[in-house]
C-alpha cells in the first residue's frame, strides 16, 4: 500500500508540474502577437512622451486650475488596483481561505506591475522630471507628496518580496527540470534567483516565517499608501474634497478595483493556459462574493460622500455637485455609479453571474467605471476652485485632455499590463509547492 501511495503521489505532483509549468516551456502566437501589440503602442506612448518633454506641459488638456488631469486620476487608480495584494493575500489569506491559494500570485504580479506604474505616472506628470530627486532632498514633513512618494517605493520593495520569497521552491523546481527544455538564459535566471534552495524542512520554516511576517507588515503598508493619496485631496480646501471619509473612501474603492482587475486576469489565464482544474468554478464564485462584499461597503461611502454636502447646500458644494449629478460631467458620474458599483452589486448577488465568463465581463466593467470614478474626483474639483475665477482665459472653464495626453496615458496602462503579461509566462502563475502540499504530495523529495 504504501508503495502505491507514493507512485499515486508522484504521479500527482507530474501532473501538477507539467500542467503549470507548460506555459513557460511552450511557445504560443497569440501569446507573442499579444506582447508585439502592447509593446508598439508602449513605443508610441514613449514617443508621445518625447513630445511633452520637448514642449512641455502645455501639450495637455491642463492648465492653472486643472492642474491635475489624467495623469493623476490614474496615478490615483493604479494604487487602487495595487491594494489587491493586499487584499488577497495578507487579509483573505491572513484569515485561512485556502480558495486563494491558486489566485494568490496573480494578485501580487497585478499589485508589483499597478504600483510600479503609480510611481511612473507621477514622474509621466511632472513638467521638469529632472527635478525629482528635489522631492527627496528639499522635502517637508508637512506635504502629503513626499509620504505619497516614500509608502509608493515601500510598497514596491514588499510587494516585489512577496511575490519572490513563496517562489523560491518553484524556482527551485524550474532550476531542476528544466534545463534543456528552455532558453539557457532562462535557466540561468531561474538557477540564480531559487538562491540554492533545496527545500530542507528548516528552509521551509523560515520561508513560511519570514512570509507571515511579510503579510502582516503589508497591510499597514498598503493601507497608508492609498491614505496618504487621499490626503493629497482632503487636505486641500476644495469642493468635494474637504472631507474626512477620504481615506477609508479611498480604501473601500481600492478594492472594489483590484477586485474587478484579478476577476479579468483569473479568466485570460485559466483559459489562456487550460487551468481549468486549478482555477476552477469555486474561486470565481468566492471572488464574486468578495467583490460585492468590497463593493456594498464602497457603495455605503459613495452614499456618504454625497449626501452629506447635499443635505447642507453650501454655495460652492451645491455648483459642485449639480455639475456631476446633471452638469457636464452627468454622463460620466452616472456611468460610474450604474456601471462600476450597482450593476456588479446586483448582478453578484446570483450564483449564475458569478461565473468565469459573466464575472470576467464585471470585472471590466468594475475596472472601467474605476478610472473614470477617479477621474470625476479629481478634476471636477479642480474646475470648481474657492479661488475668483475672473479674467481668465476659455480654456480654463473646463478641462479636455489631448490626443498626447491620452495617448501617454494608455501607454502606462499597457506596460503594467505588459508587466503582468511578461511575469505569468516568464514565471509559475501559481505556487506549485503549496498546491502540491494541499493535494498532500510531498514535494521535498522532488527537489
Amino acid at each position: 500500500m504504501s508503495d502505491i501511495k507514493i507512485i499515486d503521489q508522484k504521479a500527482t505532483f507530474e501532473n501538477i508540474k507539467e500542467d503549470l509549468l507548460r506555459p513557460i516551456k511552450t511557445k504560443n502566437w497569440k501569446y507573442t502577437l499579444w506582447i508585439i501589440s502592447l509593446v508598439i503602442f508602449v513605443a508610441i506612448s514613449l514617443w508621445c512622451y518625447g513630445l511633452q518633454l520637448k514642449d512641455g506641459l502645455v501639450v495637455t488638456g491642463m492648465r492653472d486650475y486643472v492642474s491635475w488631469g489624467i495623469y493623476i486620476s490614474t496615478f490615483v487608480f493604479f494604487v487602487a488596483v495595487a491594494l489587491v495584494g493586499m487584499l488577497i493575500s495578507a487579509v483573505v489569506g491572513l484569515l485561512g481561505q485556502k480558495w486563494i491559494t491558486p489566485i494568490s500570485r496573480i494578485a501580487e504580479m497585478i499589485a508589483l506591475a499597478f504600483v510600479m506604474m503609480a510611481g511612473l505616472i507621477i514622474i509621466v506628470d511632472m513638467g521638469r522630471p529632472d527635478r525629482l530627486l528635489n522631492v527627496f532632498i528639499y522635502f517637508r514633513y508637512q506635504s502629503p507628496i513626499f509620504w505619497d512618494v516614500t509608502v509608493v517605493t515601500t510598497y514596491v520593495f514588499i510587494s516585489a518580496l512577496l511575490l519572490f520569497l513563496p517562489m523560491l521552491p518553484d524556482l527551485g523546481i524550474m532550476r531542476n527540470h528544466l534545463k534543456g527544455d528552455v532558453p539557457k538564459w532562462k535557466w540561468n535566471l531561474y538557477n540564480v534567483l531559487s538562491l540554492g534552495w533545496i527545500g530542507t524542512p528548516q528552509q521551509y520554516k523560515i520561508l513560511h516565517k519570514t512570509t507571515r511576517v511579510l503579510l502582516i507588515l503589508v497591510v499597514p503598508v498598503a493601507l497608508a499608501i492609498h491614505t496618504v493619496t487621499s490626503w493629497l485631496s482632503a487636505m486641500t480646501l476644495r469642493p468635494g474634497w474637504d472631507s474626512t471619509i477620504f481615506g477609508p473612501y479611498y480604501v473601500t474603492g481600492a478594492f472594489v478595483a483590484g477586485s474587478g482587475a484579478v476577476l479579468i486576469a483569473m479568466y485570460f489565464i485559466r483559459r489562456g493556459f487550460h487551468l481549468e482544474e486549478y482555477i476552477t468554478e469555486v474561486q470565481f464564485d468566492k471572488m464574486g462574493k468578495l467583490m460585492v462584499l468590497v463593493s456594498l461597503v464602497y457603495l455605503y461611502f459613495n452614499i456618504n460622500e454625497f449626501i452629506v454636502p447635499a443635505y447642507k447646500m453650501k454655495t460652492i458644494e451645491a455648483v459642485y455637485l449639480k455639475t456631476l449629478f446633471a452638469g457636464s460631467y452627468v454622463y460620466t458620474f452616472w456611468f460610474t455609479q450604474i456601471f462600476g458599483l450597482l450593476l456588479p452589486i446586483i448582478l453578484g448577488f446570483f450564483k449564475k453571474m458569478r461565473k468565469p465568463f459573466p464575472l470576467m465581463l464585471i470585472g471590466v466593467s468594475l475596472v472601467v467605471g474605476a478610472w473614470f470614478k477617479r477621474l470625476i474626483i479629481i478634476v471636477p474639483a479642480l474646475i470648481h476652485s474657492y479661488l475668483p475665477q475672473q479674467n481668465y482665459p476659455a480654456n480654463f472653464h473646463g478641462y479636455e485632455p489631448t490626443g498626447i495626453e491620452l495617448t501617454i496615458t494608455l501607454g502606462t496602462i499597457a506596460l503594467a499590463v505588459l508587466i503582468v503579461s511578461i511575469l505569468v509566462k516568464l514565471f509559475p502563475v501559481m505556487s506549485i509547492w503549496e498546491i502540491a502540499h494541499e493535494k498532500g504530495v510531498d514535494v521535498e523529495k522532488d527537489l
